[in-house]
């Protein structure tokens, strides 16, 4: 493990110097599988070599952030998610917020890719407040580290692999199709806010366009699995602070609160990962 951390390390510091991304907290072999494909793709002959690369080729460093955090994605991955969302989570927190007087929904997606997880979300919360006939102010914000796939976000024009698992109802009300892509309408793309964010930024604890966090949902799906648990924990003590008591958080399947933070949540339901702050 010692000799695999060895060999990344020169690689790290230089994308920690260039982009202000510190990937020390991923698991190393994770690391070390994704940089060997870059490797292997430029033809260089060990670490050394790649780094010269890097430090030559400007438009590798992005290429390199594309293979580490894996940016695929589609509109309603995970359906029971998505219907779970629709049917129960959404509609509470917005009784909740009729019943206060609350007229602000705060939504923050973490690790968004290429938009798909936020972007679904915005279609849901607008589907359910034209359906109640209820005005909130609407506050959705989506980050990820990864500035080229956040430009691609923010185009929301999408191939037929993104949107095959939405129905078509909703894919006729909210797409218009134009050669083999689908186009996002207006009415949804200019409801979510893009920005870049390391969630392991020392500096802000919430993203710095959302100025305060106090969120009620934060979706934060299969972005943990690629941490030690040390920096899950780091994470989750962010996550946890995002939240309004009794807010909402959403991870992936194969997710959960790290030890220390167990007790801070109740789990919405026991075959999914939707999670309650107390």
């Amino acid at each position: 493990m010692q000799e695999i951390q060895t060999a990344l390390n020169p690689i790290l510091c230089f994308l920690k110097e260039k982009r202000g991304v510190d990937f020390n907290g991923y698991h190393p072999d994770m690391l070390l599988r994704r940089i060997k494909k870059r490797i292997t793709d430029t033809n260089c002959r060990d670490f050394t070599a790649y780094l010269s690369h890097l430090e030559q080729h400007a438009d590798e460093i992005d290429l390199l952030l594309d293979v580490i955090t894996i940016n695929v994605s589609r509109f309603f991955r995970d359906t029971l998610i998505f219907e779970l969302l629709a049917d129960r989570t959404l509609p509470q927190i917005v009784m909740k917020k009729a019943r206060s007087r609350d007229y602000s929904l705060r939504i923050w997606s973490a690790g968004c890719a290429m938009g798909e997880e936020p972007y679904s979300v915005a279609i849901l919360v607008h589907e359910l407040l034209n359906r109640e006939g209820v005005a909130l102010n609407r506050h959705l914000f989506a980050t990820d580290i990864d500035t080229r796939v956040l430009q691609a976000a923010a185009r929301a024009v999408y191939p037929f692999s993104s949107i095959e698992n939405i129905k078509y109802r909703l894919l006729k009300k909210y797409f218009l199709p134009k050669d083999d892509l689908f186009h996002l309408v207006p009415e949804i793309k200019n409801q979510v806010i893009f920005s870049c964010y390391d969630i392991l930024d020392p500096n802000h604890g919430v993203p710095p366009e959302s100025i305060f966090g106090s969120f009620d949902l934060v979706l934060c799906r299969n972005l943990l699995i690629y941490f030690n648990s040390r920096y899950q924990e780091t994470i989750f003590a962010k996550l946890y602070q995002a939240l309004v008591p009794g807010g909402t958080l959403i991870l992936g399947q194969a997710e959960a609160p790290p030890p220390p933070f167990q007790h801070h949540f109740t789990r919405m339901v026991n075959f999914c990962p939707i999670y309650i702050k107390k």
